[in-house]
């Protein structure tokens, strides 16, 4: 996003001019990384890891998403379990889905913005669709369907009052797909974002992440993002200039502004993500039990005495 021209821009209301002053950032304003930084990053990443991938059978790759990362560095005990399940969509799942395409949507949409129209059309795609969402939206129920439909709606309508219209100039894209590939494409780092805004120029960091939420803060959400900012490093040798999640029941930011040292605190992070992995699945090491707050949908909450504690306490 450009500097102090795009950031008087009549006809918005406080909240939109809000988006513009926390994003914008003038040329100057925008740091410089070392030219080498990402190769470093990249090879201090392969180094610790690739002792860890003797573990692993040859024919598998090790795939790390943000989910991923947090259900390891959670309750481990949590995260045994759900691998053992089927993954199934549920609307409290799915809305995301659908708000993100509504956005994507917008980005493009040559007629007057009506936000029950864009969610019908979201709605509408994702039915056509061959993917696993589509299937589920084809057999679910009509209570489901217009309760997933309700939910999607007052989120998407909260983006439209909230954010300025996106232009063309600020290079938005909605639902980006980022990938870094390491260790002869062993070990791969993936991640979908729900909105990127500007671009590099040269080693000058000009891009911003953001993650679209719904309820309150959570110290994950500042997690997933730095993940984010590490594959976009080891993507393409220039990290992002911002990463902020953006509340939408509260119109609230919380930004982070990337630096060498956050990076490299990721980085620690995944080494001690895949080691875990490593000592659980194939080390058949005892599984922790961590409570908090992903007690309360916890698979195993019935039958799990800290789990049962944590939520007796009420916290």
């Amino acid at each position: 996003m450009n500097d102090s021209e795009e950031k008087k821009n009549s006809g918005l209301n406080p909240a939109q001019q809000a988006v513009l002053d926390q994003l914008g950032a003038s040329r100057d304003e925008r740091p410089i990384f070392a030219e080498d930084l990402g190769y470093h990053i990249r090879g201090a990443l392969e180094t610790a890891i690739e002792p860890y991938l003797s573990a692993i059978p040859s024919n598998e790759d090790f795939f790390l998403s943000k989910h991923e990362l947090g259900q390891i560095h959670g309750c481990q005990t949590k995260y045994l379990a759900e691998r053992e399940q089927e993954f199934e969509w549920a609307v409290n799942i799915a809305r995301g889905s659908i708000v993100h395409k509504a956005v994507e949507l917008a980005m493009n949409w040559r007629k007057e913005i009506e936000a029950s129209v864009l969610i019908d059309e979201a709605l509408a795609r994702y039915e056509q669709d061959s993917g696993s969402l589509g299937y589920w939206l084809q057999g679910c129920s009509e209570i489901d369907r217009a309760e997933l439909r309700s939910e999607s709606l007052d989120a998407f309508a909260k983006y439209l009052e909230c954010w300025p219209p996106l232009r063309s100039a600020w290079h938005p894209v909605s639902e980006s797909r980022m990938r870094a590939e390491l260790c002869d494409r062993r070990f791969i780092l993936s991640g979908r974002v729900d909105l990127t805004l500007g671009t590099a120029e040269g080693f000058r960091a000009g891009k911003v992440i953001v993650d679209l939420k719904t309820g309150s803060f959570s110290p994950l959400h500042v997690e997933d993002l730095r993940f984010y900012a590490l594959i976009e490093t080891l993507r393409i040798g220039v990290p992002p200039r911002l990463l902020a999640t953006y509340y939408l029941d509260s119109a609230q930011f919380s930004p982070e502004e990337v630096t060498e040292d956050l990076l490299m605190a990721t980085v620690a992070r995944v080494i001690d993500a895949v080691e875990k992995y490593v000592s659980l699945i194939y080390e058949k090491q005892e599984p922790k039990n961590i409570s908090g707050p992903q007690c309360r949908w916890c698979v195993l909450a019935s039958t799990c005495a800290t789990g049962q504690s944590y939520l007796e306490e009420g916290i």
